[in-house]
């Protein structure tokens, strides 16, 4: 396949025509539209016809991202099942193919169709979806931890507070989702600590997918100068909260109503490290921007006039930023993308991207069932969906558009209830199993298995007291004061070498005793 006849009807033919033989590559080839299959042909490298061609494998890798057993061992054998249920020659169980088909996966290509999906979602929203017709896009910043191999160490390092060979590699994402879609727009990754590694760092590197008459919700820490005076020049509005060392005084500025007010900030005086001379000297030497009071809560916006937006309808709209923290749990807890499982850096970064790309794509069907059951996206439940495409891919049912219908309905009966104000204790009730932490490499733990064996468990025996000390006439007054002495150390409560001393000299006083008699 050569790059040369991308747009060719035979090509397209060819991957649809394969695309039969693996249900997980319905998942994009049957659910969207012909533009998705156009940016495969741009990105699509030469290869040759394989068993994994770069189609099957990114299908089969989606697949696998939402499956609960997402080994390799696992994807392999239902592909092996699936060929044999469509009358296809069997192969191997071994997943060396697998895996270096998913090395050669062009990561250009997964991070094309992510931005595409993206822009596709958000372009399909309805106006109901938005907020005063305009789109609103949300921000925040995860963590994600890696193997811990030496070259995940080498591109992002463990925290510095844990020992070499004790810790893992740990990478900083920030996220721009769409508020009304649910979808990912985009994501930047990078080390956890040290320069151009800091939230606002990777921000910086999504600031092109923010356009004129976006609104950008954010937490208190994206409230700062220079990046709401970057966002202005965009053409975007903001809603953040304050930033906790910044003191604001209602009685200064420009009133619009209680607990309500404009004020003028002045640049600082510092460049932010992530930041170039050039662009910190075209910002602006002030803002105006609008400080109000909601509950316990300051945010900050750039929307001045009153009939832009009230206070009550900012109130609303911040409210609706802790969506992007329900989406970060689905892509990290639902599809168990907050530990990746690959020993490269490069195979990580396309493990995350290949992961949201599903993500994107379920949230497309999500957009379906939510348009044809007149509801919002946001009501539908996100592992439900997961659920029942899974069930459906399973059974190998089609993915047409007459049946694919009933999927769609069956989708938009899960709602998610209404529960504002919840509360819940951050604390986990079942415990974990007993075993103790690692505290040295893995390496060197083994060696001394391998020389001592295990450690074994000391089982602390009840103490029973001996009959003999129960006794009061056979007690001895040198055992008295030896109880004594015992009973002034430190510790002496529950303490086993102090009753092992007593019960060894009581039952040699005993033996003694009964000598004399």
């Amino acid at each position: 396949m050569h790059t040369n006849r991308r747009s060719s009807h035979p090509q397209r033919h060819r991957i649809r025509q394969r695309s039969r033989a693996v249900h997980a590559y319905d998942f994009f080839n049957r659910l969207t539209d012909d533009d998705l299959l156009e940016v495969v042909d741009q990105h699509l490298p030469v290869h040759r016809e394989r068993l994994f061609p770069p189609t099957t494998a990114l299908s089969m890798f989606m697949a696998q991202t939402l499956n609960s057993d997402s080994s390799c061992q696992a994807t392999i054998d239902r592909h092996a099942v699936e060929r044999v249920a469509n009358d296809l020659r069997p192969c191997s169980t071994a997943t060396g193919a697998y895996c270096k088909a998913r090395q050669r996966l062009p990561g250009a290509m997964v991070q094309a169709l992510l931005h595409h999906s993206g822009t596709l979602l958000a372009s399909q929203a309805l106006d109901a979806w938005r907020w005063h017709s305009r789109v609103v896009k949300l921000v925040e910043g995860t963590t994600i931890t890696m193997p811990d191999t030496v070259e995940n160490q080498a591109r992002y390092p463990q925290s510095r507070t844990q020992k070499p060979g004790l810790g893992f590699p740990i990478s900083r994402v920030v996220a721009l989702m769409c508020l009304g879609t649910g979808a990912v727009l985009d994501t930047a990754m990078g080390p956890h600590a040290g320069k151009q590694s800091s939230e606002h760092a990777l921000f910086h590197i999504l600031l092109g997918k923010v356009v004129d008459g976006d609104v950008l919700l954010g937490d208190r820490y994206y409230c700062s100068y220079v990046m709401i005076a970057l966002l202005q020049a965009r053409g975007a509005d903001v809603v953040f909260q304050i930033h906790q060392r910044r003191i604001t005084d209602f009685r200064k500025g420009q009133q619009l109503g209680r607990l309500d007010h404009v004020m003028v900030w002045n640049k600082p005086t510092v460049k932010p490290h992530w930041l170039s001379q050039d662009g910190f000297e075209s910002i602006p030497d002030t803002l105006r921007v609008r400080e109000t009071q909601v509950g316990n809560k300051v945010l900050v916006s750039t929307l001045i006039s009153s009939s832009q937006a009230s206070a009550q309808e900012l109130k609303d709209l911040y409210a609706q930023r802790w969506n992007v923290e329900l989406d970060l749990r689905h892509i990290k807890t639902t599809l168990r993308l907050d530990r990746m499982t690959c020993k490269t850096p490069a195979m990580n970064e396309k493990q995350w991207w290949v992961g949201l790309l599903a993500y994107n794509l379920i949230r497309l069907l999500m957009l379906r069932s939510a348009a044809l059951a007149d509801v919002l996206p946001r009501q539908l439940s996100f592992k439900h969906s997961v659920q029942l495409w899974l069930a459906w891919s399973q059974r190998g049912l089609p993915a047409d558009e007459t049946p694919i219908q009933c999927l769609l309905v069956l989708m938009a009966k899960k709602r998610v209830g209404k529960r504002p104000g919840r509360i819940e204790p951050r604390v986990v009730k079942r415990r974990p199993k007993p075993f103790p932490l690692l505290t040295q490499p893995r390496s060197l733990a083994r060696e001394k298995v391998r020389q001592f064996g295990h450690p074994k468990r000391l089982k602390q025996v009840p103490f029973e007291p001996d009959p003999v000390l129960a006794t009061p006439f056979l007690r001895h007054p040198f055992h008295h004061a030896r109880a004594r002495k015992d009973q002034t150390s430190p510790g002496h409560a529950g303490s086993f070498t102090t009753l092992t001393r007593v019960r060894g000299a009581a039952g040699a006083f005993s033996a003694s005793a009964k000598e004399e008699t």
